[in-house]
């Protein structure tokens, strides 16, 4: 959403000061949680997708995978206060690789259009939650030996009312952040 210049030291620099704002906002949405019994209810993947759509695929995956980095080198960024390997490892492990691959999936999807209206973004919204769900459930299912039954009751069915208002959310916030970007620039251009 921030324009490039094209000036190799100006996009390094955008793109620092765009990670390093999408770190912060998804330390601050990973402590806005509803704590569940193994995986807590966060804003987090509403961040996410936003970041995915706002940034595109690669800028979006790079900065949720620095986040993910952050917190393995033990920032508390993760949520309830957490940091280190063992989030990484334990029950949100799935959750939080599937950021990055949703990230990458929405961003994608908003470099080809969809986030210039609320239908697309909120499909495109959708296939980034069903990734993160998906990740999370086979790591519980498979990776922690939970099982199916139980993978699904803690780490898919809590979580689709929530899907659902993010969704909403983010779908109606970035085709409107997109058209207001848009527009400053054009004002920009033309002072």
């Amino acid at each position: 959403m921030w324009p490039a210049r094209g000036m190799a030291s100006t996009d390094a620099l955008r793109a620092a000061v765009l990670v390093a704002l999408g770190i912060a906002l998804l330390t601050l949405s990973a402590k806005v949680n509803l704590p569940l019994p193994l995986v807590p209810m966060t804003l987090q993947t509403l961040v996410v997708l936003v970041i995915g759509a706002a940034y595109g695929w690669r800028l979006g995956g790079t900065t949720i995978a620095a986040y993910l980095a952050v917190g393995a080198l033990g920032a508390p960024v993760f949520a309830g206060a957490s940091g280190g390997l063992a989030p990484l490892f334990g029950a949100t492990a799935g959750f939080l690789f599937g950021f990055v691959v949703a990230a990458f999936v929405v961003g994608w999807l908003a470099g080809r259009g969809w986030d210039r209206a609320v239908l697309p973004m909120f499909a495109a919204m959708a296939l980034g939650h069903i990734v993160i769900l998906a990740m999370g459930f086979a790591w519980l299912a498979f990776g922690r030996h939970f099982g199916v039954e139980k993978a699904w009751a803690v780490g898919v069915a809590p979580f689709l009312a929530g899907m659902l208002v993010k969704n909403t959310l983010g779908a109606l916030l970035v085709p409107l952040l997109r058209r207001e970007i848009e527009r400053c620039s054009v004002l920009a251009r033309n002072a």
